[in-house]
């Protein structure tokens, strides 16, 4: 049987979705007994992924200097998270339960559904984005979340911007040039399942 390997498929990723797979990784990697002590620190990858969402937001002013930090604040975290990736397979051997509990994708993907995934668009007017959720069979609706600055720490940390059926949101009134995390998570027969991970956006 062939043993699957960790791939390095964030490292195209465009630089935001780099923010909140970086944040995963770290979320998974916490106290993950298979991986107790990763050849990284958990605490400069969390440095180095603030840094990265932090640079983001200073690129918006478009100078060329905030576009260099960006790209530099870029390659610091992806060299970072290559050498957890190269760790995370070394300790693997090839296990995709352990692989894939690490945050990070593997070379041959499960065949098991997916929780839902969240992309977040600027909206039509300022202050407003657009959340588009992969459709979750079965679902009766959705219920969506969002906070501002930092991803909370509990549950309780999230704002409800509302639930429907469809499963695309608009959430206005967003002050602009900050940034936010949202999330999503579909409700079904079976209840309400587990959010998707945090999405980050900059307000335009």
């Amino acid at each position: 049987m062939k043993k699957m390997k960790v791939v390095l498929d964030f490292v195209k990723f465009p630089v935001k979705e780099k923010v909140t797979f970086y944040r995963n990784v770290i979320a998974n990697l916490t106290d993950n007994p298979t991986f107790p002590n990763p050849d990284a620190s958990l605490t400069d990858a969390k440095n180095m992924t603030d840094a990265l969402e932090n640079s983001i937001l200073a690129r918006i002013d478009g100078s060329r200097i905030a576009l260099s930090a960006m790209h530099d604040a870029e390659a610091a975290a992806d060299a970072l998270f290559r050498v957890l990736a190269a760790y995370v397979e070394r300790i693997a051997i090839g296990d995709e339960t352990s692989i894939l509990s690490s945050g990070f994708h593997g070379s041959k993907q499960p065949t098991l559904a997916q929780k839902a995934t969240l992309s977040v668009i600027d909206g039509a007017h300022s202050g407003t984005v657009k959340l588009i959720a992969k459709a979750v069979e079965k679902s009766g609706s959705y219920i969506w979340q969002y906070a501002q600055d930092t991803v909370p720490d509990s549950h309780g940390g999230w704002t409800d911007a509302g639930i429907c059926t469809r499963s695309t949101f608009e959430i206005s009134d967003l002050n602009v040039a900050s940034k936010y995390y949202f999330r999503v998570a579909a409700v079904t027969p079976d209840g309400a399942q587990d959010f998707s991970a945090p999405v980050f956006k900059v307000v335009q």
